[in-house]
């Protein structure tokens, strides 16, 4: 059986997503290669063995075209109204909470917040599948 250890993400400026990735996330650095080329930077924390990779290709200087492909990054938090009143202090810039009830009855809370690079990231309230 596969198991899921990672998800890669291109970024033009190391500092500027490490320090935003540990301020919204508590993410840290757990390895750091840098070659020629490009630098690897995997980002993770106490919560999960789930890693963020950020690839730094030297001399980029264009942001990257996402296109229509990439949907978002998700995390579950423990108090989802606490982390957006805290990112909102931290001058992140949350979207609003949501909470969603397509049938009338909320199956998620949850709001958005995207990244220096422009990556969407979902941020639920941990329950239910959302653990």
């Amino acid at each position: 059986m596969a198991k899921m250890i990672h998800s890669m993400i291109r970024v033009l400026d190391e500092q500027r997503s490490v320090e935003f990735y540990n301020k919204a996330f508590g993410l840290e650095i757990a390895e750091r290669l840098d070659f020629e080329k490009f630098t690897l930077v995997y980002l993770s924390n106490k919560e999960t063995g789930f890693e963020l990779e950020l690839t730094i290709n030297k001399g980029r200087e264009e942001p990257y075209d996402r296109g229509d492909g990439y949907g978002h990054l998700a995390v579950s938090v423990d108090d989802v109204n606490a982390e957006h009143a805290r990112m909102t202090a931290e001058g992140l810039e949350p979207r609003k909470l949501v909470d969603f009830a397509p049938a009338g009855e909320v199956i998620a809370r949850f709001f958005f917040i995207a990244d220096p690079d422009g990556y969407e990231i979902e941020v639920l309230q941990r329950g239910g599948r959302y653990l």
